[in-house]
């Protein structure tokens, strides 16, 4: 893959076309109610006809819309083409910031810092898994028992502290996550989501053609044009020592910057699994030399 095809990628009209064709591609006349449409079809999902009937523009505004030439396109239409797509509240979003980009968007993305009041509560959380992650998937601060259950990201080089590379260029992480696979796909829609809105960012178009020239599965996963943002769930642990551990974790946004996250895995308690992270917080040591080792001051 060349260097042009890699920022090809991070091209704003070329990711709104691939972004709409992808999404047309999944859908059936069937699945929303349009199967009188008919006629022989030489290509998966709906046409481009059958998607400006279903909201209410011209072919040829679609058409245009599609192939990223439409100029001041107004939110009514992006939303009535969100729900002919049937996009979920992301993938809206991330419509929108693709056809309609804040003047913001197009200034380079600020450093990112962990504050001083962030780090005192990751480092409150003892018996939890906690780690705060920025623009581009980057790990910028942990806890002891994040480092305990995932890697020593203290003895990580700075750059290297970024959950994509982990996910895709270190190949113990298909052990860390019995369920890979979706740790990959949801991976891959988290930095899509970043990508849409910040396509400037040359840390960004570095990262993404880093992982394009290393790993094929990124590259499979990244023509998929999946979309979504960090929020709750439940994932599987295969801990080297103490097997598998079930733990749920949820999301939550730092209130002075929309760009860092808060991760935080638990346990029922009760449960096999708060018994082991129980454990692990007794096997955990702490990072050296604390507490700079387990932050990442320097901007991002």
């Amino acid at each position: 893959m060349t260097n042009l095809a890699i920022l090809d990628g991070m091209d704003r009209a070329q990711q709104l076309t691939e972004f709409l064709k992808a999404r047309r591609a999944r859908l059936h006349p069937d699945d929303v109610g349009a199967g009188s449409f008919g006629g022989r079809r030489r290509v998966p999902g709906l046409r481009r006809e059958e998607l400006a009937l279903l909201a209410g523009v011209s072919v040829d505004y679609y058409t245009r819309l599609e192939q990223g030439r439409a100029r001041n396109v107004s939110g009514d239409v992006l939303d009535a083409v969100a729900d002919a797509l049937r996009l979920d509240h992301d993938e809206r979003a991330h419509l929108h910031n693709l056809a309609r980009p804040a003047p913001a968007r197009r200034r380079r993305a600020r450093p990112q810092r962990v504050g001083p009041e962030l780090r005192q509560a990751l480092d409150a959380l003892t018996g939890a898994p906690a780690y705060v992650i920025g623009r581009r998937l980057d790990i910028l601060a942990w806890n002891d028992l994040a480092a305990a259950l995932i890697t020593d990201f203290a003895a990580l080089p700075a750059g290297e502290r970024n959950m994509a590379r982990l996910v895709f260029l270190d190949e113990t992480s298909k052990d860390l996550y019995p369920d890979w696979p979706a740790k990959a796909r949801d991976t891959v829609a988290n930095l899509r989501k970043d990508a849409g809105r910040y396509p400037d960012d040359p840390e960004l178009a570095t990262l993404i053609g880093d992982l394009s020239l290393h790993s094929a599965d990124f590259r499979r996963l990244w023509a998929d044009h999946n979309v979504h943002g960090k929020t709750r769930g439940r994932k599987r642990f295969a801990h080297p020592r103490l097997g598998e551990l079930a733990l749920d974790y949820i999301a939550m946004t730092a209130p002075d910057d929309p760009d860092l996250t808060l991760m935080i895995y638990s346990a029922p308690p009760g449960s096999g699994a708060a018994t082991n992270l129980r454990l692990l917080a007794s096997l955990a040591t702490p990072a050296t030399p604390p507490p700079a080792g387990r932050t990442e001051p320097a901007a991002c």
